[in-house]
């Protein structure tokens, strides 16, 4: 641990002594762990919601086949 930078070395001194007094019995995740649940519980629900916009938009018919048996050329196959 000799290449610590100094502030991190000075966190660390002052949280050890924390950590010691947390009684490990009583420890929740508070309102910080709930803050950050809700948001990625959001972000979550934003991403299925634009998903299953983006996948309304997509049409899934197949071309019709031509009269040779091939099937039809669309606007890629020119």
């Amino acid at each position: 641990m000799a290449d610590m930078s100094a502030s991190a070395n000075l966190a660390m001194t002052h949280l050890v002594p924390l950590a010691k007094e947390l009684d490990e019995n009583k420890v929740t995740p508070g309102v910080l762990g709930f803050i950050v649940f809700a948001v990625m519980a959001l972000a979550v629900w934003a991403l299925m919601k634009s998903m299953n916009r983006h996948m309304g938009k997509v049409d899934f018919a197949e071309p019709e086949a031509a009269p040779g048996g091939t099937p039809a050329q669309g606007p890629a196959g020119k």
